[in-house]
């Protein structure tokens, strides 16, 4: 597959890549200065986006430098930098990039643990390690001393955020994940924390493709000690780099950012957690104060069959949790596979599924909206009839039946996502004007116009999709619009 999208890919990203690689080497040479000047730049439907990335100014979604809204499209492969090779890291970023990922959220900066068990001192596949002592007491991962980090490793970090740029993708790091390493952030202490927070907030200040997502199934944040000790590293990261936004992940299986509200000082975007239906965890999180963009840092991953209420991740899950998050408020998803997340035994075969596919008509499908604008109708003024049972946290994806909806806020534009094939009834005077309206297939992407047109804005109006999509399912996206697109 990489060599089948290499032409393809460089041709659509020319400029992009040797902008990144400029900068690359010249951050790999301490030339910090041309950071700014030469701002990695990622190409995707035609649009270059500028990093590194920010908050708009209504607080709701993340734009580039140029104020260009950021839709974040993300993969996960949180074990790269134990499991790659920079060879495998290149061609695993070239295939991201050829199925438009922008993001990759989250790579661990060690792994080790629960979830990298054979993985004893964290070390890369040619063995680098990355810190070079210990504290009294052991000679593990766990008593690692935080203060003497090794500079192979390290550059090898790098090089991995550089190849990542030449590609366009932004890379969320996180800084020392809390399902592995939380007893060596106990054994080391706050203050030891706080400066390794500062030596790579110092370090990586300087590549502008670069966020921070602390935590990762920190279960334990409610631990006055504990989070005191992730905090201390996201805010020694804070002292030394205040430009790159900053996020955690708490708790499973369902959790926002904010449900700790000692982290909204520090935490510029609000990650949902979501393993039940996802609009209710999302909507939570839109709801909450102060306001901040909100995405699906995790749910069901394509392949794998986890969480609770457990769902194994096929494409029909998949694409529920994609269109609800976009619909209840969301600047974007992470995208996660049972495959890629560890690098596991097969990865290279399980890059280009279905799952990834659709993914893509997903990113494609929101890329000709005016997604950043469109506003939940929690209210259900716009869809009044039809929108199925809510169901609760106990409800399993695949099945959740609720239609969720949102309209921009000028009435221009309504979207509405049916997991399951119903009618459906709108409010069309909560358009501003007569509106041309559209089935869409999120199995291939493709439409079917419904007539007579345009429809009056005023009274309401049934619609009722074909039976069975593309792949024999039943979900299906409503569009209407005041223009035709």
């Amino acid at each position: 597959m990489a060599k089948r999208i290499d032409q393809r890919t460089n041709r659509r990203h020319q400029h992009a890549a040797l902008s990144a690689t400029c900068l690359g080497l010249l951050v790999m040479l301490g030339v910090g200065i041309c950071v700014q000047a030469a701002p990695a730049q990622v190409a995707a439907s035609g649009i270059s986006a500028v990093y590194p990335v920010k908050v708009s100014d209504n607080k709701r979604y993340l734009v580039d430098q140029r104020g260009t809204p950021f839709l974040i499209v993300g993969d996960t492969p949180q074990g790269l930098m134990s499991r790659l090779s920079e060879k495998e890291a290149d061609e695993y970023f070239a295939n991201r990039q050829a199925h438009e990922f922008n993001t990759v959220g989250w790579i661990d900066v060690a792994c080790a643990g629960h979830d990298f068990p054979t993985n004893l001192d964290a070390s890369t596949p040619n063995g680098i390690r990355p810190f070079t002592g210990y504290l009294p007491g052991g000679k593990d991962f766990a008593h690692y001393d935080l203060s003497k980090p090794n500079e192979a490793y390290f550059s090898r970090l790098d090089k991995i955020v550089v190849l990542a740029g030449n590609h366009g993708i932004l890379v969320f790091i996180d800084p020392i994940e809390t399902i592995g390493w939380l007893p060596t952030l106990r054994n080391n202490g706050p203050a030891a924390a706080r400066a390794y927070g500062e030596y790579l907030g110092s370090r990586y200040k300087r590549f502008p493709n670069v966020a921070w997502l602390n935590g990762n199934d920190f279960n334990t944040w409610k631990d006055v000690q504990d989070d005191s000790l992730v905090q201390a590293v996201s805010n020694g990261i804070r002292t030394t780099d205040p430009k790159h936004i900053q996020t955690v992940e708490l708790n499973v299986f369902n959790s926002s950012s904010y449900d700790d509200p000692t982290w909204v000082p520090l935490a510029e975007i609000n990650s949902t957690y979501a393993y039940s239906p996802t609009y209710i965890q999302m909507l939570h999180s839109y709801n909450q104060t102060p306001v901040a963009p909100t995405y699906l840092v995790e749910a069901h991953y394509d392949l794998e069959d986890a969480g609770k209420p457990p769902d194994y991740g096929y494409p029909p899950v998949l694409r529920r949790e994609e269109y609800w998050t976009m619909l209840t408020g969301g600047t974007g998803q992470f995208y996660g596979n049972a495959y890629t997340w560890s690098f596991k035994s097969g990865w290279e075969t399980h890059l280009d599924t279905p799952g990834v596919m659709q993914l893509t008509i997903w990113k494609k499908f929101f890329a000709t909206l005016p997604w950043q604008d469109l506003v939940p109708d929690q209210d259900h003024s716009v869809l009044v009839a039809g929108m199925g049972n809510y169901g609760d946290l106990r409800t399993r994806v695949s099945q959740a039946e609720y239609s969720t909806a949102a309209k921009t806020s000028d009435g221009s534009i309504v979207v509405v996502y049916m997991p399951t094939a119903r009618s459906i009834t709108l409010n069309m005077a909560s358009l501003k004007g007569a509106a041309y309206a559209r089935w869409f297939d999120p199995t291939n992407g493709r439409y079917t116009t419904i007539r007579p047109e345009p429809f009056e804005n005023q009274g309401i109006q049934q619609f009722t999709p074909p039976a069975k999509n593309h792949d024999r399912d039943s979900d299906w996206v409503l569009v209407l619009s005041t223009q035709r697109i």
